[in-house]
């Protein structure tokens, strides 16, 4: 829980959580504004988490949310992620 406690890796949940399609996701589909080192930190600490799974596609990784995963071991975690940052 405590790598969804960030914001920014929130974020990243929650775009891939609502906005993400069949296909894994290269950082730059996020539109960060941040340095790459400190995406790759945040991108390290959701999948060591287990909060996503990585791909390696030649130089770059693609992310998706573990769905399957995070509603098995963590009930109610993606509806409440879904709702955070609605007003």
């Amino acid at each position: 829980m405590g790598a969804l406690a960030e914001p920014l890796r929130m974020t990243v949940a929650r775009k891939l959580l609502l906005d993400s399609d069949e296909f894994d996701h290269p950082c730059g589909w996020f539109g960060f504004d941040r340095p790459k080192s400190s995406l790759t930190h945040h991108f390290k600490v959701l999948r060591e988490a287990g909060v996503i799974h990585q791909r390696q596609y030649g130089l770059e990784r693609r992310s998706r949310l573990r769905v399957d995963d995070l509603n098995r071991r963590f009930p109610g975690l993606l509806d409440l992620i879904a709702s955070t940052g609605q007003d």
